[in-house]
């Protein structure tokens, strides 16, 4: 063996060990955080469920004003422990339903099968929250549609694109004429 050989097997060697380590880390390694409680695959799914309830249409969706974020920093930082608790078991929950209904995860489905399976959550979560106690939790799906419904419309997408929005509206006017599929007012 020449030394043009031996240095081309131990670059074989080393470079096998290198790749090998890396494909090691990245199979191993556990998605990123996004806070305490979520991490970036459960903020993804969020902002699939959020653009099924807001798609893009004419205005941008849900998932253009990065729902999934805003939710993953309400439940954590506004909730209380036990509605964070029921979130973040809603978000399994709504997937069983996906798995039990369709045989596949939520993030699997069309657009038809993700609107029938929220549909069919949100009568859920009407029936629930009628007889619920006081005391009690909301439903998951209730937050998670409040969460996108707020974080929406808030959102400088959702309050410039899908509304009406003047920075400097001037003068209060109770009585503006509304016409029939004008967009709301943000400001």
């Amino acid at each position: 063996m020449n030394r043009r050989e031996a240095i081309a097997a131990v670059g074989w060697v080393l470079g096998g060990t290198l790749v090998s380590a890396e494909l090691l880390v990245s199979c191993t390694s556990k998605p990123a955080r996004v806070n305490d409680l979520f991490d970036e695959a459960q903020v993804i799914f969020l902002d699939e469920v959020g653009e099924t309830i807001l798609p893009a249409t004419s205005t941008p969706g849900a998932k253009a004003a990065n729902v999934g974020a805003f939710m993953a920093v309400m439940v954590q930082d506004c909730y209380k422990k036990e509605d964070q608790q029921v979130f973040l078991d809603g978000l399994k929950k709504l997937d069983e339903a996906s798995e039990k209904k369709f045989n596949k995860g939520f993030l699997k489905l069309d657009t038809g099968q993700r609107t029938t399976l929220l549909r069919e959550l949100d009568e859920e979560q009407k029936a629930y929250m009628a007889s619920k106690q006081p005391e009690e939790p909301s439903h998951y799906f209730r937050m998670m549609k409040e969460l996108t419904m707020l974080g929406f419309f808030s959102s400088e997408v959702g309050a410039t694109q899908a509304l009406r929005y003047i920075e400097t509206p001037g003068k209060y006017d109770g009585c503006m004429d509304y016409k029939k599929g004008d967009r709301a007012w943000a400001t």
